[in-house]
């Protein structure tokens, strides 16, 4: 009976060490772009980045719930936020050189589309629902998360360009 359990404990202890061999060996692959950064896509998406966070803050420091449209621009806002902080990890570790099952030329193309035409939705509706007359208090918040949507549409619009080229250089190849 003691002759299986010491199998069994070097059979464990064998799975352990492989276990942690195997861990260094990824873990001391890790792979960081910082020319990405220096990118004009990059430059864009820390962009997208700050000035969306701008975009929601400014409108989640207020009352907007008294106002239904800006509940979409706070998802807009922060969905693409998420998503964004998202996608700058990936390109700056260089995530989408390890799974080249995903189309990512095609997944940038459709993620910046959608966003530059979302968020020009929310733009326009954030925009359209700013009036002093409505709450004079939160005015001043409400118009400059205006601005900063606008600017935030105009990044994603210069991403969704830089995406296009970039699909339609692969497909062509």
């Amino acid at each position: 009976m003691e002759d299986p359990q010491r199998a069994r404990s070097h059979t464990v202890t064998t799975t352990t060490s492989s276990f942690a061999e195997n861990f260094s060996t990824s873990s001391s692959s890790f792979a960081y772009d910082r020319e990405f950064l220096r990118t004009l896509p990059g430059l864009l998406i820390v962009a997208e980045i700050v000035l969306g966070l701008l975009v929601w803050t400014l409108i989640a420091g207020t009352e907007y719930f008294r106002v239904p449209a800006f509940g979409w621009v706070m998802f807009v806002a922060v969905f693409y936020w998420v998503l964004t902080v998202f996608f700058l990890i990936i390109y700056i570790t260089m995530t989408y050189t390890r799974i080249p099952q995903v189309p990512w030329t095609t997944v940038g193309l459709y993620f910046n589309g959608s966003a530059f035409v979302l968020y020009l939705s929310a733009a326009i509706v954030d925009a359209s629902s700013v009036s002093p007359e409505r709450d004079s208090h939160n005015f001043n918040s409400w118009a400059a998360s205006s601005f900063f949507a606008f600017l935030v549409t105009i990044c994603y619009a210069g991403n969704t360009y830089f995406s296009f080229i970039a699909w339609r250089s692969r497909t062509i190849q």
